[in-house]
């Protein structure tokens, strides 16, 4: 029996941004094995006509992307809300990853928060929000890996190692100094949980520091100063209307203008186990 390939889902909205994930997840599918979907929302009360009409326009921009690219791009049209229907369908697909596209936080947005992090924290499966076009298709170079006290660190560890080996990435730690002994203590443990498991599978990394407040910033200048690939974080474990109205760390950074990729990995997401990688 044919082995069914794994899926890597673009959000679809007919825009330039959407293109652009689309040449991201083209290059990480050729380099991983993984097939791409095309996915476009449709309001709960559309109208049938209208609905055949999305999915025609979807199936065919679908196909002249599988042809001009000689990659294999399938569709799918979903109803329901951009903000809870991507999460669904990527989870009931077992998809491996999301790429989405953002015009980073605009007009409203910033009262409100990124909604791309809004839709984004209901999944289960690690996105990356990209802002521009790949700038070629080799591989990622160098990926910024932030770790700071929260214990969801070891979480993204699994996705560290993931690209690591794929790409032949090199892993920048970024350490957040603080004077507060009991967070210096959890930052350091979180490090040393990160450093033992990118030695025992042979990544190159480095370990760098940061200094503690404006952890959002300090992030983006590093990456800045690297030309690094993507940024590697966590979101935040219980994501509150707080956050999206006050901003949470991560809303800065998936929205930052340099429009350096960022892979985002919610807490328990289920895209890969730890210990599948844990021993090389």
């Amino acid at each position: 029996m044919e082995e069914i390939k794994k899926l890597i889902v673009v959000p679809w909205d007919f825009t330039q941004v959407a293109e652009n994930a689309l040449a991201h997840a083209v290059k990480i599918g050729r380099l991983i094995g993984n097939d791409v979907c095309l996915l476009h929302i449709v309001d709960e009360e559309i109208k049938p006509r209208e609905e055949g009409e999305k999915k025609a326009l979807l199936n065919h921009i679908a196909d002249d992307n599988a042809k001009k690219l000689n990659f294999p791009v399938t569709a799918a049209v979903v109803k329901g809300s951009i903000f809870t229907s991507i999460a669904d369908f990527v989870n009931s697909k077992d998809a491996s990853l999301v790429i989405m596209g953002t015009h980073g936080m605009k007009g409203m947005q910033k009262l409100t928060g990124s909604w791309a992090l809004k839709v984004i924290v209901k999944s289960h499966v690690p996105f990356i929000v990209v802002q521009d076009p790949p700038p070629d298709q080799e591989r990622f170079h160098n990926i910024v890996f932030p770790v700071d006290f929260r214990v969801e660190n070891k979480e993204k560890m699994a996705m560290a190692i993931f690209m690591g080996k794929y790409f032949d990435s090199k892993i920048h730690i970024l350490k957040s100094v603080s004077v507060d002994k009991s967070l210096a203590r959890k930052t350091n443990i979180n490090m040393n949980f990160a450093v033992k498991y990118l030695i025992q599978n042979n990544i190159d990394y480095e370990i760098h520091e940061i200094p503690h407040g404006k952890f959002a910033q300090h992030t983006i200048e590093f990456a800045q100063k690297i030309k690094a690939d993507l940024i590697l974080i966590m979101t935040t474990k219980n994501i509150t209307m707080a956050d999206y109205m006050l901003g949470a760390a991560e809303q800065a950074i998936i929205a930052n203008s340099s429009h350096i990729p960022v892979c985002c990995v919610n807490p328990k997401a289920s895209f890969l186990k730890v210990g599948q990688f844990m021993y090389g």
